[in-house]
């Protein structure tokens, strides 16, 4: 009897001995896993819950409830002016829905700036700074420009002082608030086809765009982002694109005026030299 207390005994010794080490090593995992998880929460921040996009959506479409979703995005990343509150995207009081400014990938955070008000119509309106105006032109231009891109404008024609046509730069970094989308997805990506772009420009720009668009053809060039260098005139014609110059032309030597006066000596008739007088 005393033989299996004394098994009890040591039995149950070990076994507390060995809960002990389980439970040294899962207090210690756990530990690790939450220093881990304090480190990452102070790298970014924290989790907060926003509203994004379900779906991909482009410029002028309206957004309903339909198409967000709830969604997790770190803290110390987030962009201003998200929507973690249903009620402010989408106010109980107002049924109406909001329209897309600017174009939103499938999961993108919702952000004040790329959504109209409840109600309010996306428009040029809002993308002209006060003394600008919107002006429409066609041109021919890649396939990948987007509004809010800015683009050097060229004028292709001919003027009464050359005898061929010329490119001209005319207008530098202006601002692309809208673009016609027709048959863009009959061309491939980056073609160059005939197009109506409309521009932020200034009631003399808008003077000077018009008066090229009557006399020749325009065409864009794309600026980089942040892109400020100032650009002096810029002209070429077919000459100077291929390295041909004019030929100067020749100098007209006078000739020497030689006088003479004629001569009988027998028969024959002579002339001879004399100095001229005039």
């Amino acid at each position: 009897m005393r033989a299996m207390f004394g098994l009890v005994l040591v039995a149950g010794v070990g076994l507390a001995g060995a809960a002990v080490f389980m439970a040294k090593g899962y207090i210690s995992k756990t530990e690790t896993a939450l220093q881990k998880e304090l480190a990452i929460k102070a790298q970014t921040g924290g989790l907060v819950e926003v509203y994004v996009v379900k779906k991909s959506v482009n410029y002028g479409e309206a957004l309903t409830k339909n198409d967000v979703v709830k969604s997790y995005l770190p803290k110390n990343t987030l962009p201003e002016n998200t929507f973690g509150d249903i009620a402010l995207l989408f106010p109980e009081d107002d049924s109406k829905p909001r329209y897309v400014l600017r174009q939103m990938e499938k999961f993108e955070p919702i952000l004040a700036v790329k959504v109209t008000e409840p109600g309010e119509q996306a428009g040029l309106t809002g993308a002209l700074e006060k003394g600008m105006r919107a002006f429409s032109i066609k041109v021919e231009a890649a396939d990948y420009l987007q509004p809010g891109q800015r683009v050097d404008v060229y004028w292709t024609g001919t003027t009464d002082s050359n005898s061929g046509e010329i490119t001209r730069l005319i207008e530098s970094t202006m601002k692309i608030i809208a673009v016609d989308r027709n048959g863009k997805s009959a061309t491939s990506d980056g073609a160059i086809q005939n197009r109506t772009m409309t521009v932020a420009a200034s009631p003399e720009q808008v003077a000077r765009l018009a008066q090229a668009q009557a006399t020749g053809r325009l065409v864009m060039s794309l600026v980089g982002v942040g892109d400020d260098t100032e650009i002096g005139k810029v002209e070429v014609d077919t000459g100077s694109m291929l390295g041909i110059t004019e030929a100067a032309a020749p100098i007209a030597v006078e000739a020497t005026k030689v006088c003479t006066i004629r001569t009988r000596k027998g028969a024959d008739v002579v002339e001879i030299p004399i100095p001229c007088t005039n």
